[in-house]
């Protein structure tokens, strides 16, 4: 059983950045993020190996969100720049212990999330 704590989630204007943090439990393999807006569904944000080597972004936050990890912490970071009200959403780390994917149900374990909100 792997647990997944979220932090690093806020109130913060259009333009701005913030960098959330996963600190997992045990050894985990690949990471993802994802993001669910009221009323909307999970969707895929980023993801990231173990070795941290290869990542894949969502086209909507390419270029202004950057997943990475520290494995000897047990934690996976997401920088978010260039923040925009769309963005607003509660954010979700998860743990897929087999591969990579932008699928939600590949993934083994999840936190608890962390809320972002974008003002205008």
């Amino acid at each position: 059983q792997v647990q997944l704590v979220e932090s690093g989630g806020g109130l913060v204007q259009a333009g701005d950045s913030l960098r959330l943090s996963c600190v997992a439990s045990g050894r985990t393999f690949s990471m993802g993020w994802f993001r669910q807006a009221p009323g909307k569904e999970r969707m895929f944000v980023a993801a990231i190996t173990w070795s941290g080597a290869n990542g894949l972004y969502a086209d909507s936050v390419k270029g202004r969100f950057t997943i990475s990890r520290d494995n000897a912490k047990n934690t996976v970071y997401l920088q978010l720049n260039s923040l925009k009200p769309e963005d607003t959403a509660v954010y979700y780390c998860a743990a897929d212990l087999r591969r990579m994917s932008l699928l939600a149900r590949d993934y083994d374990y999840w936190g608890q999330g962390t809320q972002v909100t974008v003002s205008s």
